[in-house]
């Protein structure tokens, strides 16, 4: 197994480590409800994606 020549310091370490972020998700209006969602996903709202409505949403009374 690989083992590391000489040890990394705690600043080193660190700077290595700054970098893991989490992001925010991209959100788009959806053409069609104009509710915001995320890309290349089926709108919870109103069932449409890329104009064509793939899945039926039931209205809850």
């Amino acid at each position: 197994m690989a083992l590391p020549k000489r040890k990394l310091s705690k600043q080193r370490t660190a700077k290595k480590r700054a970098c893991w972020k989490l992001e925010t998700p991209n959100l788009v209006e959806c053409p069609q409800c104009h509710a915001l969602k995320k890309q290349h996903v089926v709108c919870k709202e109103c069932g449409y994606y890329d104009r064509k409505e793939v899945i039926k949403v039931v209205e809850e009374k």
